[in-house]
Order: C-alpha cells, then structure tokens, then sequence
C-alpha cells in the first residue's frame, strides 16, 4: 500500500477478535510494528536503483583488464580509486595501500567494499546481486572488474587515470566548439 509519497507501506489487518491487551502487550505490539515497517522501508530503499551495465561475472567482456585483475588486482583498485577520488588519490598510492592491505591482515575488502559504495552512490546503482562487502570478500576481482566496465561505459576510462580522462574531455570540448565556430576572415571573391 503507498502512503502518496512513493513508500510503501505495510499493510497490517486488524484480528478478527481480540482479547484485551496489557500494557506490556501493547508496547510489544507497537515495537514489532516500527521493526516491521523500518525493515520494509529499507528493503525497498535496497532495491532502488539503476541496474549496472554488466553483471558482476561478465569478467570476459574485457579481457585484458580480467587478466590484470586476476594477477594483479591492486593495479585496478588504484586506477578505479583515482578515478572515484577525481585524482585526489594517485592510481600507484591507491595500488600500493590496496597490495599492503592485501597479505598482511587480509582486509583489502574494506578499502574494496568502500569503492564500490562510492560508486553506487555516485550513479545510483543498486547493490546488487550481493552486497558489497559480500562481492568484495568472495569475489574481489569480478567486483573490480565490474567496478572498471561500469565506469569505462560511462566514459570515464580507468586506465587513462584522472588527468587523461580531464584531457580528453578538453579535447573533447575543443573540438565542439570549433566546429561551431565559422572561420575568421571570411571574404566573398567577386
């Protein structure tokens, strides 16, 4: 049932006959009705969103980045978290904390799991098939790699880094707008 806002609401029906109800009775009952109608809000909240442009075991659709990944996936994490990071983090820093992260305590999860929230967040996409965390901890590389295609089809291409990306949008630009600008001295020959 929607409330007119777009929520959905559960839909509790009232039994046929009830006895009278304690106190303590009522303040359970009205507990159990907050609990279910939070878990409903947020189940709905988790399954809105756009759908990513490739699943996460469509590692195949690019091979050479697969490849990286499967031998060195600190190599992608740095490229993915530069890019996230609008340059602010530099591909080699995010691949060197990744690759510590990775034999020492077995946590690179988390810095994973972080960058894959960032980029749901950036493009409202649903966290799906698994949560994050689940696809960084069982499947790190197919995650990376699906972190890399959804961003390389959105036109921001990993491997360039962030200044390669800016310089190729300025091109980009520059080449618009001389084709919208006439040429300068134009004479008419009689």
């Amino acid at each position: 049932m929607s409330n007119g806002d777009g929520e959905i609401q559960p839909v509790i029906e009232p039994a046929e006959s009830t006895p009278p109800m304690s106190k303590a009775d009522a303040k359970t009952e009205k507990e159990l009705k907050v609990k279910v109608e939070k878990k409903c809000k947020s189940d709905a909240k988790a399954a809105i969103g756009n759908p990513w442009n490739t699943g996460v075991f469509s590692c195949h659709e690019d091979r050479t980045n697969a490849v990286v990944t499967a031998f060195l996936p600190c190599i992608t994490f740095g490229q993915i978290a530069e890019v996230l990071d609008e340059g602010k983090l530099a591909s080699p820093w995010g691949s060197f904390f990744y690759l510590l992260m990775m034999p020492v305590v077995c946590t690179q999860w988390i810095m994973g799991s972080k960058y894959r929230k960032n980029l749901r967040k950036k493009y409202d996409l649903v966290e799906a098939p698994y949560t994050d965390k689940v696809s960084h901890i069982f499947c790190a590389c197919c995650s990376l790699c699906q972190e890399y295609r959804e961003l390389k089809v959105r036109g921001l291409n990993p491997s360039l880094g962030w200044r390669g990306i800016l310089a190729q949008k300025n091109e980009k630009q520059t080449r618009e707008k001389r084709q919208d600008t006439p040429p300068e001295n134009q004479e008419m020959i009689k």
